[in-house]
């Protein structure tokens, strides 16, 4: 896990955190470089607005093997619980996925599985992808959306896509500039401290989950459910 420096330094004010979750696994993934150039430029965008903010980068590839065992075993552990703390931690994210075989990187749909339902509530996110031909360019809308949708996320409006030959396109710049702006704006606002401050327990849960610590999950022993198991009446 890597990070980017820091867009300003404002005394004790605590930064906004971005994380880019990498689904790449190359050296040099393409998915890797276009996430880093959209959370370079949100950083650009948080420091015209006087908002100190960091990036951090969680590279699923070396995590491969502890995201199999958690599936497996249950329990995330190791670097891959750092990463996941990491996330949870964050005001904003980017999630970038390589195309396989018409479909999101299964490292990625992996990783999410492990994932506690309630750990990206109201977080704003940038959906990414690259893939070797335009024909996979509604792979975000047809699958990245609709699953972080599930995790209550908050995706922004302009997803980016890349193919070959879009990298020496201006558009593609266009819509890095845009999505970049978007999430920005987003992680400026606090929204997510906002929407989960006032409304986490209005969201339903799953019993033991660990996403917000900080939010203790309460058992409401006055339902019919548990006044039947324990031997009342409803």
């Amino acid at each position: 896990m890597t990070a980017l420096p820091s867009a300003l330094e404002a005394g004790d004010t605590p930064p906004r955190r971005i994380v880019v979750v990498n689904a790449g696994i190359g050296t040099s993934s393409s998915s890797r470089r276009l996430a880093d150039r959209i959370a370079q430029k949100a950083l650009d965008q948080l420091t015209v607005q006087h908002v100190p903010a960091t990036v951090s980068v969680i590279d699923l590839g070396p995590l491969a093997g502890e995201i199999a065992h958690a599936i497996v075993g249950g329990h995330p552990q190791g670097e891959l619980l750092t990463a996941i703390q990491t996330l949870a931690a964050a005001d904003g994210a980017v999630i970038t996925t390589p195309v396989y075989k018409a479909g999101i990187s299964g490292l990625l749909k992996s990783f999410v599985d492990i994932l506690d339902n309630d750990l990206l509530i109201a977080t704003p996110i940038a959906l990414v992808a690259t893939a070797g031909t335009a024909r996979h360019a509604l792979v975000i809308d047809d699958q990245l959306r609709p699953l972080f949708a599930f995790m209550r996320a908050l995706p922004v409006p302009t997803s980016v896509f890349a193919a070959p030959e879009d990298w020496a396109d201006p558009t593609l710049g266009r819509r890095i500039d845009r999505t970049a702006v978007e999430l920005a704006t987003l992680v400026a606002s606090s929204i997510r401290s906002a929407i989960t401050g006032q409304g986490w327990d209005r969201y339903q849960h799953t019993w033991g989950g660990n996403a917000r610590p900080d939010q203790p999950q309460e058992v409401d022993f006055d339902t019919d459910l548990m006044r039947l198991a324990t031997g009342g009446r409803p």
